[in-house]
C-alpha cells in the first residue's frame, strides 16, 4: 500500500487548470485513463487505466502500474513478461482526468499481450460499406 494521498480536485477551475497541485480527477469507478507512448520515438503503445494506488506506485517506483478492469486487480506492467515499462515522464491534461506516460520498455520491447510492440496494430477502414480491420505493417 502506498503512502501517497491525492487531494480532491479544487472547485475553482482556474486552480485546477493553472495551479501547481496535482489533483487527478478519478471517474465514478475510481479510475483515470492513461495513454502510454514510447519515450524515444513517440509510438502509441497502449491505453490503460489507473486507480489511486496504481498511480501512487507508479510515482514511487518509476515503473508503470495499472488497474485491470477485466480482472479487478492492480498489475505491474511486464511483471510476468519482463517487458517492464520504465516511466520517463507523466503529464496530465488540462482538467486532470487523463494521463500521458512516456516510457521505455525493457525486455523484448513488447507492450501488447499478443507479443506486439503496440496494442494498436490494426487499422480500421470502410470497404463496401462494412468496417474491416487490416494489420499495420
Amino acid at each position: 500500500m502506498s503512502n501517497i494521498a491525492f487531494p480532491p480536485p479544487p472547485a475553482d477551475k482556474s486552480a485546477l487548470e493553472e495551479g501547481s497541485d496535482f489533483t487527478p480527477r478519478f471517474d465514478a469507478n475510481g479510475l483515470v485513463t492513461a495513454v502510454v507512448t514510447d519515450a524515444d520515438d513517440g509510438v502509441l503503445l497502449m491505453v490503460a487505466h489507473m486507480n489511486a494506488e496504481a498511480l501512487a506506485r507508479t510515482l514511487e517506483t518509476g515503473i508503470a502500474h495499472y488497474w485491470s478492469r477485466s480482472r479487478s486487480t492492480l498489475w505491474k506492467k511486464g511483471e510476468t513478461s519482463g517487458n517492464i515499462q520504465n516511466v520517463v515522464s507523466i503529464s496530465t491534461d488540462c482538467d486532470q482526468d487523463a494521463l500521458h506516460l512516456r516510457v521505455r520498455v525493457a525486455g523484448d520491447g513488447a507492450t501488447c499481450h499478443t507479443g506486439r510492440r503496440s496494442c494498436f496494430y490494426r487499422n480500421v477502414s470502410l470497404e463496401r460499406g462494412r468496417p474491416v480491420l487490416t494489420e499495420i505493417d
